[in-house]
């Protein structure tokens, strides 16, 4: 995982204060392999309850993770009892990372 221990507190930090403790955390996509460089940081988040607006909630996430990583891209993919759930959701399951 190419993520520090710094970086990781910081995105579990931010995931509690804007999706509530219940939250789960998965690290997908490149930054799993230790072998590649670069790459955005991809984020599967999974809640308990109802998202009444996940574009919102997704983008804040994103937006403060960007900030804090000084403009390193953070990618964020919700999943909840009343999303849908698309293909990308079981990779990310299945290939990531819990944090």
């Amino acid at each position: 995982m190419r993520l520090t221990d710094s970086q990781v507190q910081t995105i579990k930090q931010v995931v509690v204060m804007l999706a509530g403790e219940d939250a789960k955390v998965t690290l997908f996509g490149s930054r799993v392999d230790d072998n590649k460089k670069g790459g955005d940081i991809d984020l599967l988040i999974t809640l308990n309850h109802v998202v009444e607006h996940p574009a919102v909630l997704s983008s804040k996430i994103s937006a403060r993770l960007i900030r804090l990583f000084q403009g390193r891209k953070v990618d964020v993919l919700l999943s909840a009892p009343n999303l849908q759930s698309l293909p990308i959701h079981q990779i990310a399951q299945s290939k990531g990372i819990l944090l």
